[in-house]
């Protein structure tokens, strides 16, 4: 858990920025590498860098490949830093354009290149409408336009999906949700060749500074060992709360890749080989008021941001969200996002049917 290590007898011929080996945890640590080293087997790449979070993984890719005056193609729906980024940061720090795209609609993203475009970054399913982006497609199409393609895999985990045996360049982990798994700790990961995990070590990892901790990647550590097991028990259980919710009749949409009625479940289906995540999307026919006291009747579901832990977390984005204008139409008006824990599967949805029941009886 050291933060600097013994140096050689002769440390003059150092060079104080090179990563690996352990010399200065800025520069990388021994659990640092364990984490690495079983991060680049679960996702069969060649090599992967850890950072401090999800968002420095995030950033680590867009500051390592790209520069003023280079275009990006994004998922219309994303993680809010992600959006923020994009969409404010690093247009108006950097000159970097960025164009928010459908990446569900092929020909939207084939609308969306230009000549001076350098990446194409999709979530898939993003958050938090669930989209589906078909990845292998997308592969085709950056390659054939000389752009990189970056997947964040975060709702999927590598139980699930592993986007660089699709086509994919770069593969992003958010490690703070199911790979860590007990909302305990933050980490980041970049997977795929290493040509480009070095270029993104050298300088979002050692010259920017985000490097995750010894002790967050032992606990990450800690959490994979059970990834598989956990994984399984997601799928099973938002599988089954997504059907019982698309049967209520106080529900207005669903919106789960598992459910045949999702717009892309065919592409979800053939490249989510394990399962489709534990997270999903509902409103209620109800007005807004309606919707927090639906969340204030929940028992066993907490009312708390983040995903991927062992308790379920529920959040509800209200109309006032920034974003509204570039989900789909079912979600205006306000929606949940509800990322399913490990509890037992008929306790999680006897919650949800007794706090339905409760505004139910409350509009009458």
């Amino acid at each position: 858990m050291a933060n600097s290590y013994k140096l050689p007898y002769d440390p003059s011929d150092l060079n104080w920025s090179s990563a690996g080996g352990n010399l200065y945890t800025r520069n990388g640590s021994a659990n640092q590498g364990y984490l690495q080293e079983k991060l680049r087997s679960l996702h069969k790449v060649e090599d992967c860098v850890v950072l401090a979070s999800g968002v420095s993984a995030t950033m680590g890719v867009f500051f390592a490949f790209l520069k003023s005056g280079d275009h990006v193609v994004v998922s219309d729906s994303t993680y809010i830093a992600t959006y923020r980024l994009l969409h404010e940061l690093l247009p108006e720090k950097y000159q970097i354009e960025a164009t928010l795209t459908d990446t569900s609609d092929l020909e939207a993203v084939r609308a969306a290149v230009k000549p001076n475009t350098r990446l194409i970054h999709i979530e898939t399913p993003a958050n938090p409408t669930l989209k589906v982006s078909d990845i292998r497609a997308i592969a085709d199409i950056a390659r054939k336009n000389g752009a990189l393609l970056s997947v964040d895999n975060t709702f999927a985990s590598p139980y699930n999906q592993l986007p660089c045996e699709l086509g994919a360049d770069l593969t992003v982990e958010s490690l703070t949700k199911y790979i860590n798994g007990h909302g305990d700790a933050m980490g980041g990961a970049v997977l795929g060749a290493k040509k480009l995990i070095d270029k993104i070590r050298a300088e979002a990892m050692v010259n920017l500074g985000g490097v995750i901790s010894p002790f967050n990647a032992w606990l990450i550590m800690r959490g994979a060992v059970t990834l598989p097991l956990r994984m399984k028990q997601h799928n099973d259980s938002a599988l089954s709360v997504a059907q019982f919710l698309s049967s209520h009749q106080a529900v207005r949409f669903v919106a789960y890749p598992g459910l045949e009625n999702h717009r892309r479940h065919a592409t979800a289906k053939e490249q989510m080989h394990g399962g489709f995540g534990g997270v999903l999307a509902f409103g209620l026919n109800a007005d807004h008021d309606a919707h927090n006291k639906f969340v204030s009747r929940l028992q066993v579901i907490t009312s708390a941001v983040s995903l991927g832990h062992d308790e379920s977390l529920i959040v509800f984005l209200g109309e006032n969200d920034e974003r509204q204008y570039l989900y789909p139409e079912e979600f205006h008006g306000g929606f949940f996002r509800l990322s399913v824990g490990l509890e037992d599967t008929t306790d999680l949805i006897n919650d949800i049917e007794q706090a339905l029941i409760f505004i139910q009886t409350q509009r009458v």
